[in-house]
């Protein structure tokens, strides 16, 4: 049985944008209420921001959902000189993302968890290309369009990167921590 997206009290569907590469080490500045207000000037509701890397939760209609990646990118450019590619879930699709993390289900530490949302499903030529020894005591695994990723040495260490990742998938990826997912995950409902 496949799940509607959640709904908001307006019955538009809950969506979580996944920006990737702001306020990561001092660069790529972007105030979380500018963010916010950006995104509702596009048309969306019920706004929200959690910490200070890019993630915002918001309801929108279908037609309002279709246009917000290059929207809000493009006025994210004009306004504040920063190139970024949003990430969008539904809350229903980040719940199947959620409850698919084969590592968590294996036992593994959540602390050493992380899921690299990808902006397009990679060709199955691609997906073939990536290298399960490029990192050492690093594991992951692709289930369409999350890379889930099981970091035991820390994600600083790894050799499993957005660059890497980018490269061998044809794609944009945004790495959240498992910590981060759950909690937009309770935002969307």
């Amino acid at each position: 049985m496949t799940r509607q997206p959640r709904r908001s009290a307006t019955g538009a569907t809950r969506y979580v944008a996944l920006l990737r590469g702001i306020n990561v080490g001092g660069k790529n500045v972007l105030p979380m209420a500018a963010l916010a207000e950006i995104f509702s000037g596009t048309g969306c509701r019920d706004v929200g921001t959690y910490i200070q890397s890019g993630n915002v939760v918001f309801s929108a209609s279908p037609e309002v959902e279709e246009r917000i990646p290059s929207l809000v990118a493009t006025r994210i450019a004009e306004r504040f000189g920063i190139r970024t590619t949003i990430v969008l879930r539904s809350s229903a699709e980040l719940r199947r993302a959620a409850a698919g993390n084969p590592f968590l289900k294996a036992g593994a530490a959540p602390e050493s968890l992380h899921v690299a949302f990808l902006a397009d499903l990679p060709h199955r030529t691609r997906r073939a290309a990536l290298d399960s020894r490029r990192s050492p005591g690093d594991s992951f695994e692709l289930r369409g369009r999350e890379l889930y990723l099981h970091l035991p040495n820390g994600v600083a260490r790894t050799k499993l990167t957005n660059a890497y990742i980018d490269s061998t998938l044809g794609t944009t990826s945004t790495l959240r921590n498992w910590r981060t997912v759950l909690k937009l995950l309770e935002m969307t409902n």
